[in-house]
């Protein structure tokens, strides 16, 4: 009897314990529904889906008054659904993305364009990655470039690439000016870039330059982030 006893108290506490994971759940899921259940809500997602947005550009694009964007944009970070990033360019600046991808649920909008260009500064890292990245995951155009190209390719990203099974496309960092064209979908990968190109890039993404750490962990997150990010992307280009 003294065994049954045990097994009967133990299976209890599973039981127990297994409605306290659902309740958690529940909850958590009770949580995001309230939060994203606000039309400018809804938007600020969508639109960081995409890419990172300043306040101030999301202020046009969604054509809500300051206070109350800074209000809606307070509660997406209280519920860990976006994240501010200081640029690492202007330091004046703070760019907001998406701190929880799976907020995002159907692809809303799509682009036409022949090609995508990744762009950073050097075109040593970010870009060179994220072009690898692309071109093993799809079959549409891809390349990449500098604003000021560095003289050869950083050791870091060969080594991410070499781990992950990548092959870099160019093995030289080339200049955006002789690379670009009208018809290509520019993504700026770092903040140097979009702020030096504003009106030639498409989409921003505020990642990290792993250069700067020069570490395995750097490169990795930076390949980890710019997967995730084309991973995004590729369901919204429509080739034209």
């Amino acid at each position: 009897m003294a065994c049954v006893f045990i097994l009967t108290r133990a299976n209890r506490s599973v039981k127990l314990d297994s409605m306290n994971v659902e309740r958690t759940a529940l909850e958590r899921r009770a949580v995001r529904h309230g939060v994203l259940a606000d039309v400018a809500r809804l938007a600020v997602i969508d639109e960081l889906a995409l890419g990172d947005r300043s306040p101030s550009e999301l202020q046009t694009i969604i054509g809500l008054p300051s206070n109350l964007l800074a209000h809606h944009l307070n509660v997406l970070e209280e519920a860990g659904m976006v994240a501010r990033r200081r640029s690492e360019g202007d330091r004046r600046r703070t760019y907001l993305t998406l701190a929880d991808p799976t907020v995002v649920e159907d692809v809303t909008t799509t682009i036409s364009a022949d090609r995508v260009l990744f762009v950073c500064t050097a075109n040593s890292a970010r870009s060179q990655l994220a072009a690898a990245i692309w071109a093993g995951l799809t079959d549409v155009a891809v390349t990449s470039a500098g604003t000021k190209p560095a003289e050869h390719v950083a050791p870091g990203a060969v080594a991410t690439a070499d781990r992950h099974h990548l092959r870099l496309l160019s093995p030289q960092p080339r200049q955006f000016a002789d690379v670009a064209t009208d018809r290509d979908l520019v993504v700026a990968v770092c903040d140097n870039a979009y702020e030096e190109l504003t009106s030639r890039i498409d989409v921003h993404w505020s990642v990290p330059d792993p250069i700067r750490a020069d570490s395995d962990e750097a490169f990795e997150a930076a390949y980890v982030e710019l997967n995730r990010r084309v991973v995004g992307l590729i369901p919204r280009l429509a080739a034209s």
